[in-house]
């Protein structure tokens, strides 16, 4: 069994305060507010480290789907989008997007789709989101 951790601290009331999130590795270490995560102001948001968390995630996985099937990409290019949304007096992430496009020699593009899907589905993060709504756009580059 592997555990991961990360640490934020926030100081100060919710509008004003500022905080401070890093992971446990020491790989990254980053400024967040309000206006970081509800706005459009500098620093990161906890569903922008979503959003990695779930497209490297899924790319990996999408490589391990592949290659169980004889298949060896040349790379898996994924970006997640995560939205948040006010729902019902709280707020709720609703939704991640998964975009991907993977460069796979020897294969057509339903069975890329196919795999996609199928790393989609069970990638552990996908699991952990399975209460938002999970879309896939997948596209097989040009060979």
């Amino acid at each position: 069994m592997t555990t991961r951790n990360a640490h934020a601290r926030w100081e100060g009331g919710i509008k004003e305060g500022k905080g401070s999130i890093d992971f446990g590795s020491g790989g990254f270490k980053g400024a967040y507010s309000f206006a970081s995560r509800f706005e459009e102001s500098a620093g990161t948001n906890p569903e922008e480290l979503l959003a990695a968390a779930h497209a490297g995630c899924f790319a990996m996985a999408l490589s391990l789907y592949l290659g169980k099937a004889g298949f060896k990409p040349d790379y898996v290019d994924a970006t997640a989008y995560v939205t948040i949304m006010h729902k019902g007096g709280d707020f709720k992430i609703t939704s991640s997007r998964l975009v991907c496009e993977a460069k796979v020699p020897g294969i057509d593009q339903t069975t890329f789709v196919q795999h996609a899907e199928s790393a989609k589905a069970n990638c552990p993060i996908s699991k952990a989101l399975a209460g938002a709504e999970i879309t896939l756009e997948a596209t097989l580059a040009v060979q």
